[in-house]
């Protein structure tokens, strides 16, 4: 009996509400497309992720009943991967939340189609991400040929061509098994091409940056893919590179004419956010960047600060092992309690080694009173809805 069948018994035996047995039409729809057919219909991919394997009605509260703690907190959790061994090996041990493609991924498990195999192990349907920006930030352009950088596209290209290009990589990414991307790049800046920003900014127009990303961001959930702007509350104009230290933006006041302008017209679209490594004066406190910030994670949720909708879906820190400015202050475990009690949804970094050792801090962080776990139930869900586990 295959892990995903088994816990889908287990968990419709304690429903309160009716569970279907075979799969239904939005799980057809999820899985229409295939390495053999490039066509794919607005009705097949209208959802970023499978919609619930568990059945038509599976509610919030028996989904979390029908997870142990460990299992709560292994939702929270996305981990870059070498390859389909590593990947297989940390699914099946922990049941992680997701996976990371990354630069030094082998890339026999895109080419190959093997992410099946890793997807079809997980009990509940499995993140899948990927940073697929175009330009230099590409892991798919030797498969399937390279795309422009954001400036390139709105140099050259219309809003609607963006879009059907957007649309089309989105299609490519979807057959292989993707189901997460860490773009559009929202950053507003006038760095130049080849600056930790540079070229991964549309523009340094704010409403140019909007414009563009908004039909970057529909083309890809309009082929099944989520879409995650970053890097929130806006890298554009800050001084240094998390990659190697600690960053600095401008304050709050100032990023709300200039970075902050395309999320307060994006939040509402059905996409993802990722937290930048940043400190951002009149905001962050206490010395902690954005990613692990609360003051961050209530801006973006509460929208009040800076007149924009409230958000409600998935939060993504930036990597949290492979940046110093992280890495200087924190090790990993201590990162990811940091997030996760921040009110960040997901915690991302790139390793899978250290899976067991964050889990075992995390259920004691839980157990100490630490992390909260009605926050822990809360990203869980939201995670859940993302994946189509929870549908009700």
């Amino acid at each position: 009996m295959r892990i995903r069948h088994a816990f889908a018994v287990a968990l419709c035996a304690g429903l309160a509400v009716g569970c279907a047995s075979g799969t239904g039409t939005e799980t057809t729809a999820a899985q229409s497309t295939s390495p053999t057919t490039t066509q794919t219909t607005t009705e097949a991919t209208n959802a970023p992720m499978a919609a619930s394997p568990f059945g038509s009605a599976v509610c919030g509260p028996a989904f979390l009943s029908s997870l142990t703690e460990r299992q709560k907190l292994a939702q929270l959790l996305m981990v870059g991967v070498t390859g389909t061994a590593d990947a297989l090996d940390v699914v099946r041990s922990e049941q992680i939340g997701g996976i990371f493609i990354g630069s030094w991924t082998d890339e026999a498990m895109l080419g190959n189609g093997e992410i099946a195999q890793v997807a079809d192990a997980s009990a509940v349907p499995l993140m899948v991400s990927i940073d697929e920006e175009g330009g230099r930030v590409s892991r798919v352009g030797q498969l399937f040929g390279a795309d422009p950088s954001a400036r390139e596209v709105a140099r050259t290209m219309t809003p609607e061509q963006a879009y059907e290009m957007a649309l089309d990589r989105g299609r490519e990414l979807r057959r292989i098994g993707i189901t997460v991307n860490f773009a559009p790049d929202v950053d507003v800046s006038s760095q130049p091409d080849n600056a930790v920003i540079g070229d991964r900014s549309f523009s340094d127009n704010p409403q140019v940056v909007t414009t563009y990303a908004e039909a970057y961001a529909r083309g890809m959930r309009e082929a099944g893919i989520l879409p995650v702007l970053k890097h929130f509350p806006g890298h554009g104009s800050a001084s240094g590179d998390s990659h190697t230290g600690a960053v600095t933006t401008p304050p709050l006041d100032q990023l709300q004419t200039s970075d902050l302008v395309p999320y307060r017209a994006l939040v509402n679209t059905d996409v993802g956010v990722m937290l930048g490594h940043l400190n951002v004066p009149g905001l962050t406190t206490g010395d902690l960047p954005a990613s692990l910030s609360p003051e961050a994670v209530s801006l973006l949720r509460d929208g009040t600060g800076y007149d924009a909708p409230p958000f409600t879906g998935p939060i993504f820190t930036d990597d949290l092992s492979g940046m110093r400015a992280i890495t200087d202050r924190f090790d990993i475990a201590q990162a990811v309690e940091q997030a996760l009690s921040s009110g960040v949804t997901v915690a991302l970094w790139l390793s899978t080694d250290e899976v067991p050792q964050v889990l075992d801090h995390l259920e004691e962080a839980v157990a100490s009173g630490r992390l909260p776990s009605s926050q822990v139930d809360s990203s869980v869900l939201t995670v859940a809805r993302e994946k189509g586990a929870v549908t009700c």
